[in-house]
């Protein structure tokens, strides 16, 4: 039988990692475990094992390994953007980084930012948690009158006249998707996904883009502890969620199996191919 497009994607998308910043030390430590703990370590290997050879080499940086991370992921959901044009007709671009008020929701920030700028006691009384700028964005176009009319005339100089979606109505892209990508999950930094996701939630004016984080890391519990809970994030993407099941199976982890399941469950956990559907949707 024939693979699916998606499951190749998947792999190959593990395979990039394999060939970059997901390794092992000489003592056989992934790059991705926590060598301080013993169960991170564990699963982790058999990850690893599951995934592929890995590469023996030296530990890269945090900053560094966050930053290819980022990179890597941005490639697979540009390529299974561009594969599901299908799914969601439309302009749409992905990218890395950049400030959030270049989009059509949040554009507003950069009158807020030059106020703040101008009277020290407003940027004192505001603050600038507003100031996001997430790991990855996906955004879409404004379309023209002529593309919203090829099927037939939807629009004139009447009707939609303060809908985004037209390129006549405003010039801002629409910010689709911010997406946080976390290789690990071990400092308070790792909740900067949630505060991020919120002040996108209250900043906004018009339709919310999806808020979604990836991660590598190993051990449920601090997944647990981005992933449970509501509102902030649409949901945690786990960079390889079977094999991380298969490893607590094998290693006889019932609680923390039984942990995994609550969060994929509740649906607050799911695989990285998981991601490019629900984006679409």
């Amino acid at each position: 039988m024939d693979e699916a497009w998606l499951t190749t994607a998947r792999r190959e998308f593990h395979a990039t990692l394999l060939g970059s910043i997901l390794t092992k030390s000489s003592a056989g430590v992934p790059s991705n475990a926590d060598k301080s703990s013993r169960p991170s370590c564990e699963i982790a290997s058999s990850i690893l094992e599951q995934l592929g050879p890995a590469t023996t080499a030296t530990k890269l940086p945090g900053q560094t390994a966050g930053a290819d991370f980022e990179g890597v992921c941005a490639s697979f959901v540009r390529v299974c953007f561009e594969r599901m044009h299908h799914l969601r007709p439309g302009v749409f671009s992905v990218h890395k980084g950049g400030g959030i008020a270049s989009f059509d929701q949040y554009a507003h920030l950069d009158e807020l930012e030059a106020i703040a700028r101008s009277n020290r006691e407003i940027a004192t009384a505001i603050g600038s948690d507003y100031l996001i700028k997430p790991d990855i964005v996906v955004a879409r176009a404004p379309e023209t009158d002529e593309t919203i009319n090829s099927k037939g005339k939807l629009v004139d100089g009447f009707s939609a006249r303060l809908t985004s979606l037209r390129s006549v109505n405003q010039p801002h892209s629409i910010l689709h998707a911010s997406i946080s990508c976390k290789w690990t999950l071990r400092s308070d930094r790792a909740q900067n996904a949630r505060s991020e996701g919120l002040n996108l939630v209250r900043n906004r004016k018009g339709r919310l883009p999806h808020i979604a984080v990836i991660t590598g890391e190993p051990t449920p519990g601090r997944i647990a502890s981005l992933a449970l809970g509501t509102g902030d994030i649409d949901c945690v993407y786990h960079f390889a969620l079977y094999e991380l099941r298969n490893a607590l199976i094998q290693q006889g982890r019932e609680e923390t199996l039984e942990l995994l399941n609550t969060m994929v469950e509740g649906k607050r956990l799911r695989d990285i191919s998981d991601l490019p559907i629900d984006l679409v949707t």
